[in-house]
């Protein structure tokens, strides 16, 4: 699809409309004074599962099949090595 090139002007008067077709996948090229500035589209999604989504999964699981969900002993030991060791972000440079 091609992207579509709108200037400032009409980028400002129907943000809104600019927003849902970016969410239907089309890329909106928005230009001040006849150069590229800004292009709004979709984001890529995300890989993977969420451990929280995996949890309930797993907690649906076990209510459905009646047995209790267990953690491998040996993932179950990196999992608590790894939040032992989990450093703070550092957010300084967002100040």
């Amino acid at each position: 699809m091609a992207a579509i090139h709108i200037s400032e002007a009409e980028a400002i008067r129907d943000f809104p409309g600019l927003l849902a077709r970016a969410h239907q996948g089309e890329e909106i090229v928005i230009e001040k004074e006849s150069a590229p500035a800004i292009v709004l589209r979709k984001a890529a999604e995300p890989k993977g599962r969420l451990l929280s989504k995996s949890i309930r999964l797993a907690e649906r699981r076990s209510e459905e099949f009646g047995h209790e969900t267990a953690m491998d002993p040996e993932f179950a030991a990196d999992m608590i090595e790894i939040i032992r060791n989990r450093k703070s972000r550092d957010t300084s440079a967002w100040d």
